[in-house]
């Protein structure tokens, strides 16, 4: 919980010998939010008075407050660390809530011995809690059996609490993209369960308007075997998944569908049709994948490219990467997209191929060859992404510690920077394939629900932004 006074190295009880009348101990807290999320994530009390804003200034007081019992609990630990302190057993507790505790509030818990009953070891202390106008917010008395051995011991360390709430970005951009027409997408190859059903939650979360293509009858038996139904009339029959590629590639020639989800088939099967250099749809960029992805204690949205198409990019590519990268994040509303450009070190060496590319890409974006964003580099990752890590270097940047857009030096690096941040982080991962003439959502079959609908979120927006260009 939040605190104005820093914890004791060493904890020591007052026994039953050492206690008199008119003793007291006392602790301040100020509440923040965080308390409140962590009280109810404890409890299971999820009171909407207490966690939604909304609802709250419909309530008599007309703001968040906390859970009444997080003064309660803090009574507790007063009672329980310094008065009487360790050994404490609470026998009874009555408290009287007389005003409601608002974000920000300062609250100073005290307790002071009313009685003690030397005989039973009983003891009796009246417990206040005020806040910063010295008004009473909860009132009480606690009955407990004080201790009766001395106690001096070292604080426990308690471990670090990450707050997080999965999912909550995603959302955002989910929301700002149902307010959308639906994309009528092409779904290639959906002969699976999870494709399958990852295109209909799109749809239902009216994201896209999709079009079945792929083998009818193996798309009807898939949709049957996942208790679904299908407008048949949405399938576009094809023979097999490339022919599947091929016929969705076709639809989005023939203005029928504006984009393309990739089902059960390989990525490169896809692309191969995505880049026919007649029938497909490419467009002056180059092709690239660009992850966004939601990490846990980071302050911003993270894009890192390229980590699924282009293994070892050469300036011109990588220069496309880029400026897909920067186009998705202005897409999404991100006004000045911070590019941060990888390596190991901040220097430009000959002997880090990386660092020479990173020095060309700024040097073009300086010339006005990329736009729409502020591009820096060589980067180590972790000068990219950390103010403290920038302030120990002395690094002056304006995109050092606060990059939104991760561009990695090869597709190996990428990829296992995004895998990390998955896996190890806990990050909620969605990605598009963007240079195609319309967006590609390239989901994958571990991909949750959640990345799912965000990956259809990031083309919807894409697609509103950037306008399907002829083919």
């Amino acid at each position: 919980m939040s605190g104005c006074d820093a914890a004791p190295d060493l904890i020591e009880n007052r026994t039953l010998d050492e206690l008199a009348i008119g003793d007291s101990a006392e602790m301040v807290r100020v509440l923040a939010m965080s308390d409140i999320e962590l009280f109810a994530v404890m409890s299971g009390d999820v009171n909407p008075a207490h966690l939604d804003a909304a609802y709250a200034d419909e309530t008599q007081f007309h703001h968040v407050i906390a859970h009444g019992m997080w003064g309660g609990a803090l009574i507790s630990a007063v009672l329980g660390t310094r008065l009487p302190g360790p050994g404490t057993i609470y026998i009874d507790q009555s408290l009287h809530f007389q005003r409601p505790v608002a974000i920000g509030d300062t609250i100073t818990v005290r307790v002071t011995v009313a009685g003690i009953d030397h005989e039973t070891g009983r003891v009796t202390l009246d417990c206040q809690c005020r806040n910063q106008h010295d008004k009473v917010v909860i009132a009480g008395q606690a009955e407990v059996l004080a201790p009766r051995v001395k106690v001096r011991r070292a604080v426990t360390t308690l471990p670090m609490v990450r707050m997080h709430n999965p999912g909550a970005r995603f959302g955002e951009l989910v929301d700002r993209a149902r307010a959308l027409p639906p994309l009528p997408t092409a779904v290639v190859h959906p002969c699976d369960a999870l494709s399958l059903v990852g295109a209909l939650q799109a749809e239902g979360a009216g994201l896209i308007d999709p079009i079945w293509v792929g083998p009818r009858a193996r798309i009807l038996a898939t949709a049957a075997e996942a208790g679904v139904r299908l407008d048949p009339d949405r399938i576009v029959d094809a023979p097999h998944s490339h022919g599947a590629a091929e016929a969705a590639v076709a639809l989005v020639r023939s203005g029928r569908a504006q984009a393309l989800m990739k089902g059960k088939l390989h990525t490169d099967e896809l692309l191969e049709a995505v880049l026919d250099r007649t029938l497909g749809l490419r467009t002056e960029r180059r092709l690239s994948h660009v992850f966004a992805l939601d990490v846990p204690d980071h302050a911003r949205t993270l894009f890192i490219t390229d980590a699924a198409i282009n293994i070892a990019p050469d300036l011109t590519t990588l220069t496309d990467i880029v400026q897909n990268a920067i186009d998705l994040a202005l897409a999404l509303g991100i006004e000045t997209p911070r590019v941060a450009l990888l390596s190991a070190v901040e220097t430009v060496t000959a002997k880090l191929p990386s660092t020479l590319l990173a020095a060309a890409i700024c040097k073009m974006h300086h010339r006005g060859q990329i736009t729409g964003g502020l591009v820096d580099g060589p980067l180590a990752f972790d000068n990219a992404i950390s103010p403290e890590a920038v302030a120990a270097k002395g690094i002056v940047s304006d995109v050092a510690g606060r990059a939104d857009i991760l561009v990695a030096p090869n597709l190996e690096s990428a990829n296992m920077i995004a895998k990390q941040l998955i896996h190890l982080a806990r990050a909620e991962a969605a990605g598009v394939a963007l240079g195609a003439s319309v967006p590609i959502m390239l989901t994958s079959r571990s991909d949750s629900t959640a990345a799912r609908l965000a990956s259809a979120a990031l083309a919807r927006l894409l697609a509103a932004a950037v306008p399907v260009e002829g083919v």
